[in-house]
């Protein structure tokens, strides 16, 4: 573990970021909540918001824990001899980081993958991991935008059948998803022809992580249900939201304004708050979704998908840097 001074200042400045993070979420919930007082034309989303049943708001909570976990699952399935305390604790505050401070996927897996070099894990061993476990979660992100799309389009599910949002999204998600897997074939032959160095490696490498990622998708391994769980509970916290409320659209919009909304997450604000909700939002009125209870059940769930991750991960983040210790092992 790299124990020297230069490294104690980026611990520092991670730990004050994150808590920043926290801060800031805090802020702006109460932001948030003073604007449904305050302004009178959401005075309606604050109606429906505290008359929400208390029963499904629990529920929901349950959702975004098993989504959490889910992730840890998926996370111990690519780094399968990490110690799993460790692991668990590492993926966890990744979760935190992406909840509380403006990294995206990415980024906070980029946390991660900090967290166990610096616990004595093999740089490239854990760079190439990394890549393995962002690509699987985006996999399945993929996947489903693919099914629900072309489910919608064609009426094998329940709701609006618009090009612009049923098949276009689909189609481009099956490009994605067809090409990267074409690229890996190009990438390996370039590799082939090309001289020892830098690009090479990196052209074998990445092709490496496509195929690794393509053989855990097909692997028959119980804990891959981790990359589908972390998604689907998620999913399932809004659809709770909805519920509290009285009344639950049909599913397939739901799910894939979901997952159209969550691109806005690109864009760098903290937990994606105000642009993630305003996405989804949007996305489920173009769905037909009330207005209200769109608002409603959207920043019931948001606050819910943040909180959860945020505090439970900066616990497992504190417990990380109290326990440095602890060295992780990674046969390169």
């Amino acid at each position: 573990m790299d124990q020297s001074p230069a490294a104690e200042p980026q611990r520092a400045n991670a730990g004050r970021s994150l808590w920043h993070g926290v801060v800031y979420l805090g802020l702006l919930g109460l932001l948030v909540a003073g604007l449904l007082l305050a302004v009178p034309g959401l005075h309606g989303v604050g109606h429906a918001i505290t008359h929400m049943r208390p029963a499904w708001l629990a529920a929901a909570v349950g959702f975004e824990v098993l989504s959490c976990l889910s992730y840890v699952l998926a996370f111990l399935r690519v780094f399968e001899l990490t110690p799993a305390r460790i692991g668990a604790r590492v993926a966890l505050s990744e979760l935190a980081f992406g909840a509380a401070v403006s990294l995206g996927g990415a980024g906070s897996i980029a946390i991660g993958s900090w967290l166990l070099i610096e616990r004595g894990a093999p740089p490239a061993r854990v760079i190439e991991r990394s890549a393995v476990l962002f690509m699987l979660t985006s996999a399945v992100n993929i996947i489903t935008l693919v099914v629900v799309g072309f489910g919608l389009f064609t009426g094998l599910f329940a709701g609006p059948q618009q090009p612009l949002l049923t098949i276009v999204p689909a189609g481009v998600g099956l490009v994605v998803f067809v090409g990267f897997i074409v690229l890996t074939g190009a990438a390996e032959g370039l590799a082939e022809r090309r001289a020892p160095g830098r690009a090479r490696t990196v052209l074998s490498e990445l092709a490496a992580s496509v195929r690794d990622t393509e053989r855990l998708l097909l692997a028959p391994d119980w804990r891959l249900l981790g990359a589908i769980g972390y998604l689907w509970f998620d999913i399932g916290v809004l659809i709770a939201c909805f519920a509290a409320l009285g009344d639950v659209p049909p599913l397939a919009p739901v799910i894939l304004a979901y997952q159209l909304g969550y691109l806005t997450d690109l864009i760098p604000v903290p937990g994606g708050i105000g642009v993630v909700d305003a996405s989804l939002v949007g996305l489920l009125v173009l769905f037909g979704v009330n207005a209200t209870d769109a608002t409603a059940a959207v920043l019931a769930y948001h606050a819910i998908a943040l909180w959860v991750p945020a505090l439970w991960g900066a616990l497992a983040f504190l417990m990380l840097r109290r326990g440095r210790g602890t060295q992780v092992t990674l046969p390169g």
